[in-house]
């Protein structure tokens, strides 16, 4: 391994310079606020947790953990998910706190990429964990919370898919008959592959019945009439629970007056494998990628020793960033100039302008080697100089 130059950084790390960061800060500190309208009650975790514990819970791929030894030999991993932590807490220190818990976070995620390819390695998530309600209205809150929360900083055009896990999985398995060659199909599907998932569907040896059915998967995306065409392909039990359970999610959804947000796509699947009902991702006109995603986990809390239901949405700022097209100028800056006989004018000047809430920097004049290069980083400049008592702008 060769030795990295001074300015490079660990695969998928990103510096954030000033633009950027008063971009982010803009819709966080929106973001932020709307949750806590909605009655969500902030938390902090640790970034360090336990490998045994939340680095298995949060069920990210092994190899995109980033790893690290503690002085007793202890396995810890930099949090690859906001879940995980929280269904951590939630069963130790709120196992007293009666439920409904309506937690809500802001926080940076790690997870390592060995080929970057534009990925980050970490990025900062935004979003709602409610747990202990298993009700419809709990998974229509979450979805209503997520829109109200993109529309208050400004994103205009955007859809939510949704969709449900137990629907795919009932289909998947009547069709195909045990976990392994489901997951086959899943993949493809989580992949987005359409393409693939076809001709894996044609592959396979199953009747043309069988094959239609699992091919007939990929139509079940758009207006909620789509319903009725997925209580064809599935009879069974689950399936049919399933699609009683979006049913009523959408009509929750109506009664929020959000239903022009969403459409429904019945072969979504997840990269989380906890994920156990409704899931659904955020997509906005001009970017591909979800934006937003979440879902129903209703067994998560079981390896926390908590029993509980639970639902939630994560929103990742850096892609919300994207697709606002948000490029916000730093905040205006007025630069005082000062000569050394004039310093102590030139900090009482600026102090009385920050007391009015304007940004000030002051410089030394010896300091400035070209004062029109130098100025052009300030919304305004002040001299300060001279023996005249007067500074000139």
């Amino acid at each position: 391994m060769s030795k990295p130059f001074m300015f490079e950084k660990p695969i998928g790390m990103r510096d954030t310079l000033p633009q950027l960061y008063e971009a982010k800060n803009q819709i966080r500190q929106d973001m932020k606020e709307e949750l806590k309208l909605w009655g969500y009650q902030s938390i902090e975790t640790p970034t360090l947790e336990y490998y045994e514990t939340v680095g298995v819970a949060s069920a990210i791929l092994d190899q995109q953990l980033f790893k690290l030894l503690d002085q007793r030999g202890n396995t810890l991993v930099l949090r690859p998910d906001m879940t995980a932590p929280i269904a951590r807490l939630a069963a130790s220190s709120l196992k007293d706190v009666s439920v409904p818990l309506r937690l809500a976070y802001d926080a940076n995620v790690f997870r390592a990429q060995h080929d970057e390819g534009g990925r980050p390695a970490e990025f900062e998530q935004i979003g709602i964990e409610l747990i202990g309600d298993e009700t419809s209205s709990a998974d229509g809150e979450v979805i209503a919370l997520m829109i109200a929360s993109l529309k208050k900083v400004g994103l205009g055009h955007f859809k939510i898919a949704i969709g449900h896990v137990g629907y795919v999985n009932a289909l998947l398995l009547d069709v195909v008959g045990n976990e392994e060659r489901a997951n086959v199909l899943r993949r493809f599907l989580y992949e987005k592959n359409y393409v693939g998932y076809r001709q894996h569907v044609k592959s396979l040896s199953l009747s043309s019945i069988d094959k239609s059915r699992l091919l007939q998967l990929l139509n079940l995306r758009g207006d909620f009439s789509k319903l009725e065409d997925a209580k064809e392909l599935v009879t069974n039990g689950e399936g049919k629970k399933a699609l009683e359970e979006l049913e009523k999610l959408i009509g929750v959804l109506d009664c929020y007056g959000i239903t022009d947000f969403v459409k429904l796509d019945l072969n979504l699947v997840m990269h989380m494998s906890y994920y156990t009902g409704p899931v659904f991702e955020a997509y906005s006109d001009n970017l591909g990628t979800p934006i937003a995603s979440g879902g129903r986990y209703d067994e998560l809390l079981q390896k926390f020793n908590r029993p509980a239901p639970a639902t939630g949405f994560g929103i990742r700022l850096d892609l919300l960033v994207k697709a606002l097209g948000l490029k916000a100028d730093q905040n205006p800056i007025t630069c005082i100039i000062y000569s050394n006989e004039r310093r102590k004018d030139a900090i009482e000047q600026a102090q009385q302008k920050r007391q009015e809430g304007l940004a000030v920097v002051l410089q030394d004049l010896s300091g400035v080697k070209d004062v029109d290069q130098f100025s052009k980083g300030y919304e305004e400049i002040i001299y300060c100089i001279g023996k005249n008592g007067k500074g000139d702008k």
